[in-house]
């Protein structure tokens, strides 16, 4: 108790943030190697279909693409977003885990903690589910197999995006919490409090390697306190006693240290030395003051900006400031809420900017698809699609600083198959909007190539 005092220092659960500095938290420290190992091997969620269905689904088995170095036994068998697991039953399981979200392949090799911006959560996950578990007998493993059947039909409506690429993790934790006991974490088929809308927020998964500097997890400066007991929340689609999140937080200790250690990865084509000083004078004045500084000396202010300044779409926030009283009781209520204080904003925390040449597309909501579009707001499009094939990813636009995309004349129609339409970002659905940031539109032109030159090297 003395610890979770010490670590919320003056907050109160319930409280809402004002805009201004994040105050930092101790982390409890950890073994960066023992988490990188435990990231790759161990299973955060402890629910999944048996292997036996999984391989007998994915037929021959063939070396795993983009598989990183260290994984281990079955997991060197499995793609890289899914974890080897076995029940206290004993049948071993297929399990999903974190990469999915937060690696992706960049130049033709995986980056831990780098967003996945091209993930599709825009299907219905019942069909292939139930395909699963079709040839089960009962037993053990039809009896594993429903039980994360059961789990994922409950949570399904919440996870549906309505377009590919934004991520429904934020709407999927809420969910998972409306359907738990906070104290004891035991499991209810129905909600014991009103469950989120079904019509997710996007949200642009941030990387990784910002995780050393941040004092909040999230954009709208909510989670702070211990990080760990944030980043384990979607460990609670299977997790259903605190002892079992205890066990689990034991280790993902070592995983966030492991985190921390992240860097990003160097642009991988040519920079203009001269234009890049050029831009890093533009940078230090106009926008150091937010994002922070580099290098030795630099220097991250921890800014939780307000709506009225950032004028970035608000729905996202207004959502966990003035609708979400009741996810906030449950969280400091829980196991999680001992060591941590979610603390929402009315307004969006300036990132650090490290590899953000890599993290397109930009802004909370990933509505903005190059750098090029954030710093000269009249040129954002209104709809548009990423170009890319259905076996890769578009292009990088090293002009532009954004994967290669197409501006289009109009947004998601009724008459467009569904195939059609979750490929279209649609700047006029709720929490889609592209406004804001503009203060880039106050540079001279030659001023901002400066500064997009400078941004390749951060």
């Amino acid at each position: 108790m003395l610890l979770a005092l010490a670590l919320a220092g003056c907050d109160r659960p319930g409280e809402k943030a004002e805009a201004g500095r994040i105050p930092a938290a101790e982390q409890r420290p950890g073994d960066p190697v023992r988490g990188r190992d435990a990231l790759l091997n161990r299973a955060v969620v402890t629910c999944g279909p048996p292997h036996a269905a999984y391989a007998e689904r994915a037929g021959a088995a063939e070396a795993p693409a983009l598989n990183p170095a260290g994984r281990t036994g079955r997991n060197a068998e499995l793609p890289y977003m899914l974890t080897a697991h076995v029940d206290p039953a004993g049948v071993e399981l297929v399990t999903s885990n974190c990469l999915g979200c937060h690696a992706a392949p960049l130049e033709g090799e995986l980056v831990i903690g780098l967003g996945n911006e091209f993930l599709d959560l825009t299907e219905d996950p019942l069909v292939a589910i139930e395909a699963l578990g079709a040839g089960l007998a009962p037993g053990p493993e039809r009896a594993a197999w429903r039980r994360w059947a059961d789990r994922i039909g409950r949570i399904a409506d919440y996870m549906m995006t309505d377009t590919v690429g934004v991520n429904s993790a934020n709407n999927l934790t809420l969910a998972l919490m409306a359907h738990r006991d906070p104290q004891t974490l035991a499991w209810s088929d129905t909600p014991l409090i009103a469950p989120p809308p079904t019509r997710p927020l996007p949200v642009s998964v941030p990387p990784w390697w910002h995780l050393a500097k941040k004092h909040a997890v999230f954009y709208n400066g909510e989670g702070r306190g211990d990080h760990v007991r944030y980043m384990i929340l979607a460990s609670t689609t299977c997790t259903d006693s605190v002892a079992e999140a205890r066990a689990i937080d034991a280790w993902f200790v070592d995983v966030r240290a492991y985190l921390a250690t992240l860097r990003p990865p160097p642009y991988p084509y040519p920079i203009d030395a001269e234009l890049a000083r050029v831009g890093a004078r533009v940078f230090a004045d106009r926008c150091a003051s937010c994002h922070g500084t580099q290098g030795a000396d630099g220097r991250y202010p921890n800014k939780l900006v307000a709506l009225g300044k950032v004028g970035t779409d608000p729905a996202l926030a207004r959502a966990a400031f003035a609708e979400a009283d009741r996810f906030l009781d449950w969280f400091h209520d829980s196991f999680y809420g001992e060591l941590g204080r979610s603390r929402p904003g009315l307004g969006y925390v300036a990132p650090p900017l490290d590899g953000i040449w890599a993290t397109a597309p930009y802004l909370h909501n990933g509505a903005v698809p190059t750098l090029a579009d954030l710093l000269e707001s009249g040129t954002r499009p209104a709809f548009w699609r990423h170009e890319r094939s259905a076996q890769a990813l578009p292009e990088y636009d090293t002009e532009r600083l954004g994967w290669r995309y197409r501006r289009l004349a109009a947004g998601k129609s009724a008459a467009m198959s569904w195939e059609e339409r979750k490929h279209i970002y649609d700047t006029s659905l709720h929490g889609y909007g592209n406004q804001g940031h503009d203060f880039g539109d106050r540079l001279a032109p030659a001023a901002r190539r400066a500064l997009l030159e400078y941004l390749k090297t951060l």
